[in-house]
């Protein structure tokens, strides 16, 4: 079995009044000491590594590798709690929203390389405060790897429809289930790829892009899926960070089953399905306009469709390595919850109408952000 792991954005607010806290760096000197993941196949699930990211209001839960799923979704939990805690202890909360719904200013965390991602960038890197959910899932090479991004890029629009969980922004309704989405687009790497065909081809791509003097370096390869910089993983990255923990587990397992069927394609001499980029960013689009109420493009069809006849494709897709990995009733009911409890995009939204608060939509997804499933 493939082992996985998941990077999970979160945002810091007030515990009194809801509002951005810009507490960051408190709430990593409050986690000095506690224990970690080991960075293993082996690794314990008590807790979650955590770092900073972008901004003073947001941390980074990073896993480690895990080959059981069950485990995986044990430790994303804990991590949650762990990082609500520590932050609790500098008055603040720690939430699962892809955006922040009110009306208000982030601060950069004051790194070298940050700084410059603000004089370069201006107000892309100024309004920057997003959480994504990002899947690592480990590879025995990189033209493997490459394969895999190949073949699993028709997909990831259905993984961004099921994970949409920020309809909000700057105190109004976005008209999107993702606009985490739309923001991140402004990168000048980020979205769907070409074909590559090839690690040398990836590669020479890459370096491309960096003597273009766009990029500060590598690490703003922004593509829905990559090669990971830094471990032997395909690193996928076009979701949000979702509301409750089960449903990560469930697309990190969704992700991994992706990974394991596209090698298999790959070693068995099958080309990679032929999509336009044009028509991916379609794709893209339509899922993180509608999430699950509307239509999506047919992953393999490029065709309008319903949301469960393209999940249905999903999981016919990647059903055997499901099965064979034992995750399948875990993934089933998962998908079942969600359509019918809705996306975190549908339950903020329905959230507000029954409070006609953001604030207190906001701290029901605080709550919602402990809890496995809903």
């Amino acid at each position: 079995m493939r082992t996985f792991g998941v990077e999970e954005e979160l945002l810091l607010i007030d515990a009194a009044t809801g509002m951005l806290a810009p507490a960051a760096a408190e709430v990593l000197r409050n986690s000095e000491g506690s224990t970690h993941f080991i960075d293993g196949p082996t690794a314990s699930v008590d807790a979650a590594s955590m770092t900073h990211e972008l901004k003073q209001e947001q941390v980074e839960l990073v896993s480690a590798p895990y080959t059981e799923l069950s485990a995986l979704s044990t430790a994303m939990l804990q991590g949650r709690q762990e990082a609500d805690r520590l932050a609790a202890l500098s008055g603040a909360r720690a939430v699962a929203l892809g955006t922040y719904p009110m009306r208000a200013a982030s601060r950069l965390v004051r790194l070298p390389r940050y700084v410059a991602m603000e004089k370069k960038f201006g107000v892309t890197l100024k309004e920057q405060i997003t959480c994504g959910f990002h899947v690592h899932v480990s590879v025995v090479s990189d033209e493997e790897a490459v394969a895999v991004l190949d073949r699993i890029r028709i997909w990831l629009p259905v993984l961004l429809a099921l994970s949409s969980n920020s309809p909000y922004w700057q105190g109004t309704d976005s008209g999107y289930a993702s606009f985490r989405y739309q923001a991140w687009r402004r990168w000048p790497t980020a979205g769907p790829t070409d074909i590559f065909g090839s690690a040398d081809a990836y590669r020479e791509l890459v370096q491309t892009l960096l003597q273009c003097e766009v990029m500060l370096d590598e690490a703003m390869v922004y593509f829905d899926a990559r090669l990971a910089a830094r471990h032997p993983t395909v690193e996928v990255r076009v979701a949000d960070v979702c509301l409750e923990a089960g449903d990560g587990a469930a697309i990190a397992s969704l992700v991994r089953a992706l990974v394991e069927t596209a090698a298999r394609d790959w070693e068995a001499g099958n080309l990679p399905p032929v999509c336009p980029t044009e028509v991916l960013r379609l794709a893209s689009w339509k899922a993180s306009s509608a999430g699950l109420h509307g239509s999506l493009l047919h992953p393999q069809e490029n065709r309008p469709c319903s949301v469960d006849t393209a999940l249905a494709a999903l999981v016919a897709h990647v059903r055997p390595v499901l099965e064979e990995y034992g995750d399948l009733p875990f993934v089933l009911e998962a998908i079942h919850r969600i359509r019918l409890a809705g996306t975190g995009a549908e339950r903020q939204r329905r959230s507000f109408r029954n409070n006609e608060s953001l604030r207190d939509t906001i701290f029901d997804a605080v709550e919602r952000t402990q809890s496995l499933v809903p």
